[in-house]
């Protein structure tokens, strides 16, 4: 079975689970996981809940955002940088419209009624506040 290397940080709370308990400003791991992982995988890997990230971004491209993670079963590839910030490390929202986006963030930004341009969530919730994340 082939591998991928990731490039992954892990910015403010997030940093402990980069393997320093202690750290809360930044971690950078380069894990080396099987082909075919998710987004949903890194993240078991790393022991992160997925309800604790904010916004993520992979490669640049908006991935993720707080009541918006469309990206779990995104697969990765190897060299791809994943970026994954604190629900405290926000965003601001007038430039998150027109920003580029992975394919399954930009679907679910346009079926969302609001486009993903609110500025309050409720972590847990979809945007729509109809079901979960």
């Amino acid at each position: 079975m082939s591998e991928i290397t990731l490039d992954v940080w892990l910015y403010g709370p997030l940093a402990r689970y980069g393997g320093n308990a202690q750290e809360k400003v930044f971690a950078n791991l380069h894990p080396c996981l099987p082909a075919g992982t998710t987004v949903r995988d890194l993240l078991n890997h790393l022991g992160l809940p997925a309800e604790e990230r904010g916004i993520t971004f992979i490669n640049g491209d908006l991935s993720a955002m707080p009541g918006m993670q469309p990206d779990l079963d995104h697969e990765l590839r190897d060299g791809d940088r994943i970026a994954l910030f604190h629900l405290r490390s926000m965003w601001p929202f007038q430039y998150r419209h027109g920003a580029a986006a992975i394919p399954e963030m930009a679907e679910a930004l346009q079926q969302s009624r609001d486009m993903g341009l609110h500025h309050a969530y409720d972590p847990g919730k979809a945007p729509d506040g109809e079901g979960t994340i």
